[in-house]
């Protein structure tokens, strides 16, 4: 797997509550890309509970919100806005088992929609969640107009 940049770490006012590493009250995720798809790992923390010792879903849809954006930036090399978001949860998730594996993939594409998959994985390899989730992307140039976006490397890239 090959580790990917992030491409808003020092941009002035980056404060993503999913990706942003300053963020103190955020998720920190960072990506790889693996063939197809992106991956994340990450570990749950006592602060993001539902139930006890259980993730709360709210949480666990950002998780896969946030790793499908980053399909996006890497595959296409563009942003975009989450246009829909559908979760299927499967078992709860365990704030106290280990770290979950998240991992996303384009399924489709027509103009400017994109439609994705993505699933959180739990430390015994059980899948507790499933997302799909359909981007509206921007074109090139307002990405990096409006967003400062140029483009998102992997760490072999630069």
């Amino acid at each position: 797997m090959k580790k990917i940049i992030n491409p808003f770490i020092h941009l002035d006012g980056y404060n993503c509550f999913g990706c942003a590493p300053q963020n103190p009250l955020g998720l920190k995720l960072t990506f790889y890309e693996d063939g197809d798809d992106i991956v994340a790992t990450w570990q749950p923390r006592p602060e993001f509970q539902g139930w006890l010792n259980t993730l709360h879903g709210g949480v666990q849809a950002t998780l896969i919100d946030e790793i499908c954006g980053w399909v996006i930036m890497r595959k296409l090399q563009t942003t975009g806005v989450t246009s829909q978001l559908n979760m299927r949860y499967l078992r709860p998730v365990s704030c106290l088992e280990g770290a979950l594996t998240l991992r996303a993939h384009i399924t489709a594409q027509r103009r400017n929609l994109v439609d994705l998959e993505a699933t959180l994985t739990n430390a015994q390899g059980k899948v507790c969640a499933q997302g799909t989730c359909t981007y509206f992307t921007f074109l090139r140039e307002k990405a990096r107009g409006q967003w400062h976006f140029t483009h998102c490397p992997t760490e072999d890239e630069l």
